[in-house]
């Protein structure tokens, strides 16, 4: 007996439920598989119907719900020991976050670096592969998830050759920004929905290439003019916030009330790393570290999900063809991390890598990729 038999869930997800199982997963016959999901209406039916799409390839799945967690509240204890069983493939399908993992964030799980999550730990270190999607709907699973992931993956491949032969990149863009990354150091990552090998990980719905700063080296503006994640949630931005990058860090944050509510949400990650470092749970040899990250420039993104829109709900909005983002808070290297990670969309962007010797190539051209417009 599955959930469809049961009528559990709207039947047409059945389509993307098969797609993340087939080929974004590639879930074979005996292998483990674990969702963890919230009670929720969307994230319940879409998990539902994860779950039947896995019984129907003969894999064995299973599906746990806990109450839905916040930017700061932690996974239940039950699912993180749940975890160390290494499943094959590990699910997170929440209505807003996973949760943080008390665990990971006072004692670390040991491997090629040291990890604050039991999830993160078992892809990094290709005990699992996994997806996650945070604030999924069933409109977006719909719409975003069964797309062309051959070309997806080939859009991935060609931008992440560039990125990672390059020195730095700038990004500037009609409503202001204009930003320069260096990249010595930094590898960029694929959000390409290929996570059908142990260690192979990233979102569903998937389409952007992501990259982390070489630390201390943003400088310009950002000028953030589509969404952006806040600590009370995502929002279409209908005055840019204006932010003024130096060193790495945002120096000054100008706008309207979007700017004011950035500045909030900065200022909360700070206040909430001092009252958990106060409480025990983050290490006080971490406080000045997390302070200091929650303002900083974590992650360079380039969407590339021509399906996908901006809703004000940030797992679709920065994966959009034709945008970027860039991340306020923790990187992805692990070298600068803090408690927040909040995306910011830019629109039309034009992104220029530069190698070591100056040489200039753009990548993406008023929104556009060169290679759709006949430039490469």
């Amino acid at each position: 007996m599955d959930f469809a038999g049961g009528k559990g869930y709207d039947s047409s997800l059945t389509v993307g439920a098969r797609a993340a199982v087939k080929d974004v997963l590639a879930l074979k016959k005996g292998e483990t598989l674990f969702i963890v999901a919230n009670p929720g209406k969307d994230v319940r039916e879409i998990s539902m119907a994860i779950f039947d799409a896995a019984l129907k390839v003969g894999a064995s799945p299973v599906l746990a719900f806990q109450q839905e967690k916040g930017q700061f509240d932690f996974t239940e204890d039950a699912l993180v020991k749940a975890m160390h069983s290494e499943p094959d493939a590990l699910l997170s399908i929440s209505a807003d976050r996973l949760g943080k993992d008390k665990v990971g964030l006072l004692q670390g799980y040991p491997g090629k670096r040291k990890y604050n999550s039991i999830f993160e730990m078992l892809y990094e270190e290709r005990k699992s592969r996994a997806f996650w999607s945070p604030g999924i709907t069933k409109d977006m699973f719909r719409r975003t998830v069964p797309i062309d992931y051959t070309r997806l993956r080939s859009d991935c491949k060609r931008i992440i050759k560039a990125l990672d032969s390059s020195a730095s990149v700038r990004v500037t863009a009609p409503g202001g920004t204009d930003i320069t990354i260096g990249l010595r150091g930094r590898k960029a990552k694929p959000d390409d929905g290929d996570f059908r090998r142990p260690g192979l990980s990233g979102n569903v719905p998937s389409g952007e290439v992501y990259v982390s700063p070489e630390l201390g080296t943003a400088n310009g503006v950002i000028a953030f003019d589509g969404s952006m994640a806040l600590n009370e949630g995502e929002v279409v931005i209908k005055t840019p916030i204006v932010a003024e990058i130096s060193g790495g860090f945002i120096a000054d944050v100008s706008g309207q009330s979007e700017a004011k509510a950035l500045r909030s949400s900065i200022a909360a990650g700070q206040s909430k790393t001092r009252k958990m470092v106060s409480k025990g749970e983050l290490p006080k040899k971490d406080l000045d570290s997390y302070v200091r990250n929650a303002a900083a420039i974590g992650e360079l993104g380039i969407g590339l999900n021509r399906r996908a829109r901006i809703v004000a709900n940030m797992l679709e909005d920065e994966k959009v063809y034709g945008t970027c983002h860039f991340a306020v808070g923790s990187n992805y290297d692990g070298d600068a991390e803090s408690l927040i990670h909040l995306d910011g969309l830019v629109k039309r962007p034009t992104i220029t890598v530069v190698s070591s010797s100056g040489k200039e190539t753009v990548l993406m051209d008023a929104g556009r990729l060169a290679w759709d417009m006949g430039k490469v």
